[in-house]
């Protein structure tokens, strides 16, 4: 089906769905990428389905747009003088939207549920937590094993929602159909591919900040259908605007557009375990990164719009280890390790996104990749798909983003530490788990910084990720809707938006 047909066909039948005006004007309608996964902050790990939790659920803490930590649930913290204690004062008068009180008890059941439910992507983020007592209604104590540095900016997401045990008890396993936790909406509905809607929730703590009444969160793959939604009336706001669009979008006077670098990467991971496959050499690997050239691939399929990127944070993080600056292509030295890994002409299979730009990106790594002898064959594959085959272990290649979070151990720990959750590549070396380690043990910047290095040393000589780009956030939106914030994780705040 034509391209622009399909645009013009799902703006028709939006349109003749759409509620009444009196009602619209209430509404938020928000395009999203993809369909998010389980709307279970334990199990979830998508970004599209963090865009829902913002509207759900509260953090424990949330980060400015500094990236610096504020307050949500807990309203102060102090460590103790060996920063092994966090003691969390809690906000009075909070319900979740059971009407259940969210209180220490609470706290203290969604942590030891991200630790401990079967399927948890939180466990691995907050591994370090010993114990977790509440010390009364409003006071939370964590006690862990040993210093871990992160751990606050780990609760500046999903391993800081948390949700009503009364709810989780009575909904098991089925807990995702219905999502009970104290943000400022509630769950109405899911249909799976087509939306999820919220309501404002009446007994929100921060209720008068919330204006909008209705959010109705809409999965649109495709990003020209998408903006088409966008700029006919259809929607309201888009996430992830396609750097191509930008122009477009910036000339139209009824749109605006938002903007920020993402703290996470965009990058091939290899299966490093894979018998038989060639990217089990790590002289391979080195070879398929020295036949790639960034800038180019952010020229071409982004408009130069994202920033080409060799590790886990953005050049432009105070983070990046300068020791290792983006590398230049080099062919000859491409060519050169294949054939000293004794597999010069190396067939490879990359699972990329079933999206707009993925295969693009994969195309042109086909393309330059040919030029020193490989042979890669592209896997489009629908986005929850793709990490369920990341699970199994069952590709060679493939071509992954990753959100990010503001602390740089989010992006490494959980993808490089032997057995954790995110390991894709089935990566596990000592030294570079000793470097994480480290960096977890100490709030000393000079000290971390040094882990940092210890990390790429090992790690960008491995190469069990090539990372590639770090995207630039795009957002698209009514001239209608005001109060929209640019913050670098990506997500939409809903305090302060109307719609006029």
């Amino acid at each position: 089906m034509p391209r622009l047909f399909t645009a013009c066909l799902l703006a028709g039948l939006a349109l003749a769905a759409a509620p009444t005006a009196g009602a619209q004007a209430q509404t938020l309608r928000f395009g999203l990428m993809e369909d998010p996964d389980a709307l279970d902050p334990t199990l979830a790990r998508t970004f599209a389905g963090r865009m829902v939790f913002a509207a759900l659920c509260d953090k424990l803490v949330d980060i400015g747009p500094d990236l610096k930590p504020v307050p949500q649930l807990a309203t102060r913290w102090t460590w103790s003088d060996d920063q092994k204690t966090l003691t969390l004062t809690l906000r009075p008068g909070v319900r979740f939207h059971d009407g259940e009180p969210m209180n220490a008890a609470a706290v203290k059941y969604s942590l030891e549920r991200h630790l401990k439910l079967p399927g948890s992507q939180r466990r691995g983020e907050i591994a370090p937590i010993d114990r977790v007592e509440a010390v009364d209604d409003l006071t939370v104590r964590i006690t862990l094993k040993t210093p871990f540095a992160p751990l606050l900016a780990q609760f500046t997401d999903r391993a800081g929602m948390i949700v009503s045990p009364k709810a989780a008890e009575r909904l098991g396993d089925k807990f995702a159909t219905a999502p009970v936790c104290a943000g400022p909406y509630r769950f109405v509905e899911r249909v799976p591919q087509d939306r999820i809607v919220v309501e404002k929730f009446d007994e929100y703590w921060n209720k008068d900040a919330i204006q909008i009444k209705r959010i109705e969160f809409r999965p649109i793959p495709d990003t020209t259908v998408r903006l088409t939604n966008l700029r006919a009336g259809q929607l309201d706001l888009i996430e992830r605007l396609a750097p191509t669009d930008l122009a477009q979008v910036k000339r139209d006077p009824k749109l605006k557009v938002g903007q920020a670098y993402e703290l996470g990467f965009s990058g091939i991971v290899f299966n490093t375990a894979r018998e038989g496959s060639p990217v089990a050499d790590p002289r391979v690997r080195a070879a398929f990164e020295a036949a790639i050239d960034r800038n180019a691939i952010t020229q071409v399929v982004y408009n130069g719009e994202y920033l080409a990127g060799n590790q886990w944070v953005s050049p432009k993080n105070p983070n990046y280890v300068a020791e290792y600056p983006v590398p230049k292509r080099d062919v000859a030295k491409a060519k050169a390790l294949l054939k000293e890994a004794g597999v010069e002409k190396p067939s490879i299979t990359m699972m990329v996104y079933a999206n707009n730009d993925a295969p693009q990106v994969g195309q042109v790594i086909q393309a330059m990749t040919r030029e020193a002898g490989f042979d890669v064959k592209l896997q489009a594959t629908d986005f929850t798909t793709s990490l369920d085959q990341a699970d199994k272990g069952s590709f060679e290649a493939y071509l992954y983003n990753w959100s990010g979070r503001p602390d740089p151990d989010g992006n490494t720990y959980s993808f490089l530490a032997c057995k954790t959750p995110l390991n894709y590549s089935r990566y596990c070396n000592q030294e570079a788990d000793s470097a994480m380690n480290a960096e977890r043990l100490t709030t000393d910047a000079a000290q971390r910084k040094a882990a940092w290095k210890r990390l790429a040393d090992r790690v960008l000589t491995d190469k069990p990720l090539v990372y590639l780009f770090h995207r630039r956030l795009l957002w698209a939106y009514s001239q209608r809707l005001t109060g929209f914030g640019e913050y670098p994780d990506g997500l939409v705040r809903f305090t302060g938006l109307k719609l006029d």
